[in-house]
């Protein structure tokens, strides 16, 4: 009986010790520098514009702090303002849950210097919405261990939007509104014929 308590024990325990390691965006320290190209409340459009993102290490913390960093991940994420009311963008504390950075921009070794530049096409199924960016440091087991961003801590600054592409051309809207003038017009031709094919029908 014994035992049998005690295998139970260290069952719930390893699952307990599982369940709750992780890394917190909380626990991380804001140890590189960020930039994005766009300036506040500027619009870019998905598939067409371009953003320029630099990084590198914050030289403010001592030396040694990045011994871990192997891998640098350079990510586009909703600002608060276009996660209101959508859960699926919600920002949680525990990384692995965190929604707010969904769309990878690029992924680099890690690299201290200030030359870490990429120029990346805003891809075309980016949605429309209110964004800044953030790069992750990632240690060997792929863990978050630090960071950086364009904005401040409460996600309010150097804010940019992207407006997404409707996927329609200015060719096929007048076409479409031409197409429709004419049905409209051609119904009622139609019922206009008709009347007066009836009315001369009770004439004779």
């Amino acid at each position: 009986m014994a035992r049998a308590a005690l295998l139970v024990s260290s069952i719930l325990l390893s699952c307990l010790v599982a369940t709750s390691y992780g890394a917190t965006f909380s626990s991380l320290m804001r140890t590189l520098v960020v930039t994005a190209s766009p300036a506040a409340g500027q619009v870019v459009k998905s598939g067409e514009d371009k953003i320029t993102v630099s990084w590198s290490y914050n030289n403010t913390f001592a030396r040694g702090t990045d011994s871990t960093y192997k891998t640098i991940k350079v990510k586009l994420c909703y600002a608060p303002i276009s996660q209101v009311d959508r859960a699926w963008r919600k920002t949680v504390d525990d990384l692995s849950k965190d929604k707010t950075c969904q769309f990878n921009i690029v992924t680099k070794p890690y690299n201290p210097s200030n030359n870490n530049t990429f120029t990346w096409t805003v891809e075309r199924d980016t949605p429309t919405a209110t964004y800044f960016v953030r790069a992750y440091a990632y240690n060997s087991a792929e863990e978050e261990v630090g960071f950086g961003q364009t904005t401040d801590s409460h996600k309010t600054t150097n804010l940019f939007e992207v407006h997404a592409i409707s996927g329609r051309h200015t060719s096929l809207d007048i076409a479409s509104i031409c197409f429709s003038a004419f049905s409209v017009v051609s119904l009622f031709g139609f019922f206009f014929i008709e009347k007066r094919k009836a009315k001369a029908s009770q004439q004779k």
